[in-house]
């Protein structure tokens, strides 16, 4: 018998424990090699825990919502073992052939009755099953929504709590996790879900970032035309030299390496009493996603050329979209950049993300009357806020910084001669 123990995979520095989510597979189920067993959650990711080769799970020493760190044993394989299989199913097993064999095409039902994971996780611990519920999933399966909607229909109980694991010699046991609840208030329901494992890390930033930085934001208005006229001049050719189309933010982020090299303060941090200057300019590009607000690094945006921004760009936005955003693209970073013109803003104050100093705030451009040599013209203007730490970085700095923004916004050559 070949036993092999499934460990907690390494986690980046910065991430002390993560949170199991669903197992994919129970105990006595035969796994391939490299076939995700568990999902397994930070506060950045969530990471597959692929198998470590094939065989049968004979334990599941740590359950679903359990709390574990890195390198510890959530399960055991056995290599030579057969996955287990009832008198009752393998009886069974010839009928289903012939009944599959006969059947010229799948029943549009064929699947009904059957619960998505995170649909199969409520009625479990609201002791229902898929068959009572009606399923407005593919081929009749029951989603999550369905779930839920049946938990609600059920009279009123006491909140369900998962299942504990017993917990190992000396360690303390884990924190129950409650099921999501929902109460019956007639026509006004209020849902009851645990925050995830992200959007509490989340939460938690952004009351470090504002109750340990002096947060200072500075404001001014950029003419977009320059940048606008250039991408429409060169956007059919570009994509079809690079594969990629010519956005803004490459021009954002070009610019803000501009004014960071001028004006280096913006590009520190602070560590205890100490002021550290970053020689590279990793630039935090600010992605939404189904878990919430990521931000993956671009590194050495300096010696990174419009296409390469962009193809980058578009990769990130790609992964936060499914999920497969690694610890290595979410850490570090030395400055950030957020569009919430993306969604319409016209006007916000970024907050800072620890330990940077500094955030662009980039917002929807709009065509707006302005004065140009004392006379009224219409020019898309765009708004352009940067909160900053003002413990190391003075206004004056923060002011020329976010001007010297503005100037290779709105004359593009500036970025190709280093002026």
């Amino acid at each position: 018998m070949a036993i092999i123990e499934v460990k907690v995979p390494q986690l980046s520095e910065s991430v002390a424990e993560a949170t199991l989510l669903s197992w994919h597979k129970k105990v006595g189920e035969s796994v391939g090699r490299d076939e995700n067993l568990i999902d397994v959650e930070t506060d950045k990711v969530v990471l597959e825990l692929p198998a470590p080769d094939a065989g049968v799970i004979t334990q599941i020493i740590k359950g679903d919502g359990s709390t574990v760190v890195a390198g510890e044993i959530i399960a055991i394989l056995d290599t030579d073992a057969s996955a287990k299989v009832s008198p009752m199913e393998v009886s069974a097993a010839p009928v289903a052939v012939a009944a599959a064999a006969l059947a010229p095409a799948a029943d549009a039902k064929s699947s009904a009755g059957v619960a998505m994971p995170a649909a199969a996780k409520i009625l479990s611990e609201n002791n229902l099953t898929a068959a009572q519920v009606d399923g407005s999933g593919k081929d009749g399966r029951v989603t999550k929504g369905d779930a839920l909607v049946a938990v609600a229909a059920k009279p009123a109980a006491a909140p369900v709590v998962a299942p504990l694991a017993a917990p190992a010699a000396g360690k303390p046991a884990l924190q129950q996790v409650a099921a999501p609840t929902i109460a019956s208030l007639g026509d006004r329901p209020e849902e009851r879900v645990p925050m995830s494992r992200l959007r509490a890390r989340i939460a938690e930033r952004l009351v470090q970032s504002q109750s340990t930085n002096a947060i200072l934001t500075t404001f001014n208005e950029v003419n977009m035309a320059p940048v606008m006229d250039l991408r429409n001049k060169y956007k059919d050719k570009f994509e079809k030299e690079h594969g990629v189309k010519l956005g803004f933010m490459s021009f954002f982020v070009k610019a803000a390496v501009a004014a960071l090299k001028k004006y280096p303060i913006i590009n520190a941090s602070v560590d205890g009493n100490d002021i550290v200057y970053h020689g590279y300019f990793d630039i935090g590009i600010a992605v939404g996603s189904p878990r919430g607000l990521v931000v993956p690094i671009l590194r050495n945006t300096d010696q990174m050329t419009i296409a390469e921004i962009e193809k980058k760009i578009g990769e990130f936005g790609a992964k936060a979209k499914d999920g497969k955003l690694t610890l290595d693209d979410l850490s570090g970073g030395t400055f950030s950049i957020s569009n919430g013109g993306t969604f319409g803003s016209m006007l916000s104050t970024p907050i800072i993300n620890p330990p940077q100093s500094a955030i662009l705030g980039v917002h929807a451009t709009k065509d707006r009357a302005v004065v140009e040599n004392g006379q009224i013209v219409i020019r898309p203007m765009n708004y352009l806020a940067m909160s900053y730490d003002h413990r190391i970085i003075d206004g004056r700095e923060a002011v020329l910084g976010l001007v010297a923004m503005k100037d290779a916004l709105e004359d593009p050559a500036r970025l190709l001669l280093d002026l």
